[in-house]
């Protein structure tokens, strides 16, 4: 079983990062789940889905919706300073942010740890484990591409939600399982979403 820390933020994408969890906790992996209140804005807007404010209430409407094991699941505040993602002392083997806003980039390539979306970032980067960022905007400026230039030489992985089509999907799931594959196959997590290249 891995830890793998997961943050939504107030970028239109929801349903990538929503997906991304479901996938991950039928895995059988552990969650550390945080989000910001755009976030739950967003959440409301493209999915219905309403995100709680207090994190205990989401962590059960979370893992009764998709069924997660106890304490496979756990959804941690903003300003959470004792919760573990915020320390080196016990980093999560991953970190997603998911989707992650311009703001939220900026914020992670400047070192800016001021919540605890951006500190657990600040923690995976310095300890050596996978951060992935999944910005979902376009066009970018100058200034977001030399963020995400900044970040992935930093050892980031800078993976905009772009879906392939060369396997036909024939809904909107289809396109989000299709990126939430590549960040499944980042964070080594088996899966069974679509088709590979090259296989019948």
């Amino acid at each position: 079983m891995k830890t793998i820390a997961l943050a939504f933020t107030g970028a239109s994408g929801m349903p990538y990062g929503v997906r991304l969890l479901e996938c991950l906790l039928a895995a059988g992996e552990r969650v550390w789940l945080v989000y910001s209140q755009a976030a739950q804005i967003v959440a409301k807007q493209e999915m219905d889905l309403l995100l709680p404010a207090q994190p205990r209430e989401c962590q059960r409407l979370l893992s009764e919706r998709f069924g997660a094991a106890a304490g496979q699941l756990q959804v941690f505040g903003r300003d959470d300073w004792n919760a573990p993602l915020a320390s080196g002392s016990n980093p999560p083997d991953a970190y997603v942010i998911c989707p992650c806003t311009m703001g939220t980039l900026a914020k992670v390539a400047a070192g800016m740890a001021d919540d605890l979306v951006c500190r657990a970032a600040d923690v995976v980067l310095k300890e050596g484990r996978k951060l992935i960022l999944v910005p979902r905007e376009t066009p970018f400026s100058a200034i977001q591409l030399e963020n995400m230039l900044r970040l992935s030489r930093a050892g980031a992985v800078i993976l905009p939600p772009n879906p392939g089509f060369y396997h036909q999907p024939q809904d909107v799931q289809g396109v989000v399982d299709y990126v939430v594959a590549r960040i499944l196959d980042q964070l080594g997590v088996a899966h069974a979403l679509m088709a590979r290249w090259g296989e019948a």
